[in-house]
């Protein structure tokens, strides 16, 4: 009889059981090093000593130190920062970083891109804020990270980063940032210019099969963009008085991703000319640029005044040309698709806080936004009838519903935040936020409508001790409409379909969100462990709805009615003291998911589109001090099955191979790092199934089931950075 071997029934346990099973034990083994912790307050401080064995260059490498915290640094993620949801809001989940207690009047140039641009010297402290109260900028995060910075008279720095990508096709990518940064007097002063390598050589393969199992078609890909992304910002904060403060933040960025494809398809019914080979040119341009400001003023009472400003514009601009490659290199153009979108949106925040009685203040104010789309779609395609037109690219027109459209929302939120302090351990925030928005259309269609929310919040917070932290959140969100889905767009996913129709009858969805956190730091500054678990209640859910018309199926973006998600959250960010190695800080996270939401195709319950049932990550980060070195890796591998999308005429699931990164770093003379970092370490693909349907997919008739895999490689990058 086998004796109990442990390894050998974690080895043969399900991906799931497997990653819960490493989790607990990462959970206890922190929990069995418990001993008395040092200190008496919620709030954890940092000084700046904490983090000089590491030989920190930036505040991002400080803050990337502290357990619980991995914050990704303005150039070191996949682009810009994506646009924010609905207005700028009082906080969310999560860490949120503050640099000397304010954040910063933007969305995309955000405070947390300027901690790469912050030299190490120049932080005196990092303080991890757990609670709420009327002095935070930011409400409503899990944790707050503030980087509390010198004062000095006068002081300048230049930072710098060189950087080179190499990839799995030999392609050799340059980049690299320059930051001036400072103090002069009470002026302090971030100025940073990047060029960003975003190229991307992908490679597909895709096997189908007709709805009766016969061979169809075998299609492999090679597409490449080329991209490089360019970005100018500057934040500016002047200290007018003891008083009175400004701040000033600008960004510009330029991500133009010239596409080029080249397919090739051997049609496995064909008996003469079997391959046939098309190319297709898409030379996409987008910039986008924002300023943003804020002035505050705090009067001789403790009382605060804020107003806040921000203007921002994203123009993108896509042209797809499709051509038949001939015998002898000859083309033949059959597809023209010009796609045009500009958002613009103007946010104006105005706020007072004052103290009520000991332990409670109260704010209260209003924003106002204004959010613009103009949107244009153009389509062509080669056809022996009708006349070629050289707007649409020399081919013949094809009038597409809903093309040319001016979506606007104008948008107006009067709010009351009260946050009580009921005794040293318990704290309560409660907010009522109003929303009256108006969102007009003209162009093709001609419609206003107007919408009305109100937005409670219950944020419930108490310390059973300094490291131990229970939270109970309850809240009401209105989610930003992407207004996009408001008009005829590109198909990007399928190459048989050319557009996807817009809705023009779109609702603003919410849903009520009932979470509790519990988070334990352990003693002696040997790390954080969370448990969370949450559920989402949905009204006016969007999915993808039938908007057919007479002789037409299609689909578009729409509101289903309910819906209900649950998520249970583990996490641990643990030094191991436990086995004489404080310098290894290893992270783990897993995640069950399920949702529940009546398709309105088939009839039948079902996930959400594109929902995970879960997934784990695992990562760790080793300092060797006195080498000056430090190296680490990540994983995160997604629990597949019932990642699903359901249409009108296809049902698409996804599955993958897990996601791995690492890197090598060492910081050498004069504060020089050069690291070393590989995306996509184990080489992974990720594979999308789609069954297509012969008209409705209610009626089930099988036309074809297609499998594409695609892969982009490895990513090779090396950087040296410093500073003087």
């Amino acid at each position: 009889m086998r004796q109990f071997d442990p390894c050998h029934w974690i080895s043969i346990a399900s991906p799931n059981l497997r990653s819960l099973i490493l989790s607990v034990a990462l959970f206890s083994s922190g929990l069995a090093s418990a001993q008395d912790n040092v200190g008496d307050d919620s709030t954890v401080v940092y000084p700046a000593n904490y983090f000089t064995e590491y030989a920190p260059v930036t505040a991002l490498d400080m803050v990337n130190r502290i357990p619980g915290m991995n914050v990704q640094g303005g150039n070191r993620g996949p682009g810009n920062a994506s646009r924010g949801g609905r207005g700028l809001g009082s906080g969310g989940g999560g860490t949120e970083i503050l640099i000397n207690g304010k954040r910063t009047a933007g969305k995309n140039n955000n405070t947390q891109a300027q901690l790469d641009r912050i030299t190490s010297d120049q932080v005196e402290y990092i303080e991890i804020i757990r609670g709420t109260g009327g002095d935070l900028d930011i409400r409503g995060s899990t944790q707050i990270a503030n980087i509390v910075l010198f004062e000095e008279q006068s002081s300048s720095t230049i930072s710098y980063e060189v950087n080179a990508d190499y990839y799995h096709d030999s392609e050799y990518q340059p980049g690299g940032s320059l930051s001036y940064g400072g103090q002069a007097g009470q002026l302090d002063y971030i100025f940073n210019i990047s060029a960003e390598p975003r190229y991307d050589h992908s490679v597909a393969y895709e096997e189908s099969v007709l709805g009766d199992f016969t061979p169809n078609d075998i299609i492999h890909e090679d597409r490449i963009r080329d991209q490089t992304s360019y970005e100018f910002s500057t934040n500016l904060n002047y200290q007018i008085s003891d008083a009175t403060s400004v701040r000033f933040n600008a960004l510009y960025s330029e991500n133009d991703d010239p596409t080029s494809v080249h397919r090739f398809t051997t049609d496995l019914a064909a008996i003469d000319d079997p391959v046939y080979q098309e190319r297709e040119w898409i030379p996409g341009e987008r910039s986008n640029w924002e300023i943003g400001g804020d002035i505050e003023h705090r009067f001789a009472n403790g009382s605060r005044f804020k107003l806040l400003a921000i203007s921002n514009e994203d123009d993108t601009h896509s042209t797809r040309e499709r051509f038949d490659v001939l015998a002898g290199g000859q083309e033949s153009k059959k597809l023209y698709l010009d796609s045009s979108n500009v958002i613009t949106e103007n946010i104006v925040r105005a706020s007072f806080t004052m103290d009520l009685v000991e332990g409670q203040d109260l704010e209260f104010g209003a924003e106002a936004a204004e959010t613009i789309l103009d949107s244009d779609l153009l389509l062509g395609v080669a056809s022996a009838t009708g006349t070629p037109s050289a707007e649409h690219g020399g081919l013949v027109p094809v009038a597409v519903a809903n093309a040319n459209t001016t979506v606007e929302e104008m948008r107006y939120e009067p709010f009351a935040i009260h946050n009580w302090r009921i005794n040293p351990r318990m704290s309560l925030e409660t907010s009522l936020v109003y929303e009256y928005s108006e969102i007009s259309q003209s162009g093709d269609f001609n419609q206003t409508r107007d919408f009305t929310f109100y937005k409670p919040k219950f944020d419930y917070r108490f310390d059973i001790t300094p490291q131990i932290q229970l939270r109970f959140l309850v809240e009401k969100n209105v989610r930003q409409i992407n207004f996009v889905d408001f008009v005829a767009v590109t198909d990007n996913d399928d190459d048989d379909s050319n557009t996807l129709a817009g809705n023009r009858n779109l609702r603003p969805d919410y849903w009520w969100n009932y979470n509790l956190l519990a988070e334990y730091r352990l003693p002696d500054d040997i790390g954080v462990l969370t448990a969370n678990v949450f559920k989402h209640h949905h009204k006016d859910f969007r999915q993808r709805i039938d908007v057919s018309t007479e002789g037409n199926l299609a689909s578009a973006v729409g509101n289903i009615g309910t819906g209900d998600m649950w998520v249970l959250e583990l996490r641990s960010s643990t030094r191991m003291k436990w086995i004489n190695m404080p310098n290894l800080l290893v992270t783990t996270r897993t995640s069950f998911r399920t949702s529940e939401v009546r398709d309105p195709f088939l009839g039948i319950d079902r996930y959400f589109d594109n929902y995970e049932p879960g997934s784990f990550g695992f990562g760790f980060r080793h300092d060797i001090p006195q080498w000056r070195l430090n190296y680490g890796m990540n994983f995160n591998n997604r629990f597949d099955g019932k990642y699903t999308r359901y249409d009108i005429e296809d049902l698409e699931s996804d599955v993958g191979d897990p996601f791995a990164t690492a890197f090598v770093e060492f910081v050498a003379f004069n504060n020089t790092t050069f690291r070393f970092d590989v995306r996509n370490l184990n080489d992974g693909v990720q594979c999308r199934e789609r069954l297509r349907y012969d008209g409705h997919i209610r009626d089930q008739i099988l036309e074809e089931y297609e499998k594409r895999c695609t892969g982009s490689g490895r990513v090779f990058t090396f950087r040296m950075s410093g500073t003087f």
